[in-house]
């Protein structure tokens, strides 16, 4: 007697949902054609702006007057979070598309984000510690911003664990976009922390209206560093997202064989 085949994933659609838009993006033989073209641009700017970023920030810009040559580590600090802010963004963008389009490529670009997400946030909460021991004394403080960006970490890796824990990949899909979607409202509280509590960390100096509040001459290489490091964190969810979708695209000419050679039996 023959061995049942196993559950199918849920099939990429071979067309696009209806709609027009970034709709034509769905469909994953043209997202697979578009990134087999941009990705080896994407990794090579990536290299060039970190690069150049990175040589800035550590040679040619100035040490801050009072911080010395500690204020280095914003240069990957700053990124960190602001990667870790706008990736937990698009996790709730593809959740939301997700649990609206029910299209398996968003599940797919939702469940390969959260760990890159989770990297980022776990280096933006490292190199705080790092940066705070010098400047405040100690390694952690239990302050609103700290602790809201913990709390982010906690809901990426909650995510990517969520998303896994499903026989059933589409039941681990939705349960992972309604937890997306309600940590969400972690972002404003990160946000304004500094605005309505009274915690270590100063208000902010990049994005406040008006003036900076920042030397340029740490201003653009903290500018260039943040653009090389969304390049490479954008070409490695790429490279995730689309190596996930020749799997399961593999996986599923398996499973349709297997179900040919048990209907001839």
């Amino acid at each position: 007697m023959s061995t049942p085949a196993p559950s199918s994933p849920r099939p990429l659609a071979s067309t696009a949902p209806r709609g027009g838009g970034l709709h034509r993006f769905a469909n994953p033989g043209r997202f697979l054609r578009l990134t087999d073209r941009l990705l080896p641009w994407l990794w090579g700017l990536a290299a060039v702006v970190l690069g150049a970023g990175t040589a800035w920030a550590l040679l040619f810009s100035p040490p801050d007057w009072q911080q010395g040559e500690t204020v280095r580590i914003m240069y990957v600090h700053v990124p960190m979070a602001w990667l870790a802010m706008g990736g937990y963004a698009g996790l709730a963008v593809a959740s939301l598309m997700s649990l609206v389009w029910r299209h398996p490529l968003a599940d797919i670009a939702a469940r390969e984000l959260s760990p890159a997400g989770a990297m980022v946030t776990a280096l933006c909460l490292a190199t705080g510690s790092l940066w705070g021991r010098p400047m405040w004394g100690t390694w952690w403080a239990w302050d609103a911003r700290m602790t809201s960006v913990l709390v982010l970490f906690f809901l990426w890796v909650g995510h990517a664990a969520l998303v896994r824990a499903f026989d059933e990949e589409e039941r681990g899909a939705r349960a992972g976009a309604i937890l997306a979607l309600i940590g969400a409202v972690n972002l404003p509280v990160i946000k304004w922390s500094v605005d309505w509590f009274n915690t270590l960390h100063q208000t902010a100096s990049v994005t406040r209206i008006g003036a900076p509040g920042m030397h340029t001459g740490m201003l653009y290489p903290l500018l260039v560093c943040t653009i090389g490091f969304t390049l490479l964190f954008a070409a490695l969810v790429l490279a995730q997202v689309r190596a996930a979708v020749m799997e399961r695209r593999l996986r599923q000419g398996q499973l349709a064989q297997a179900r040919r050679q048990e209907g001839a039996a």
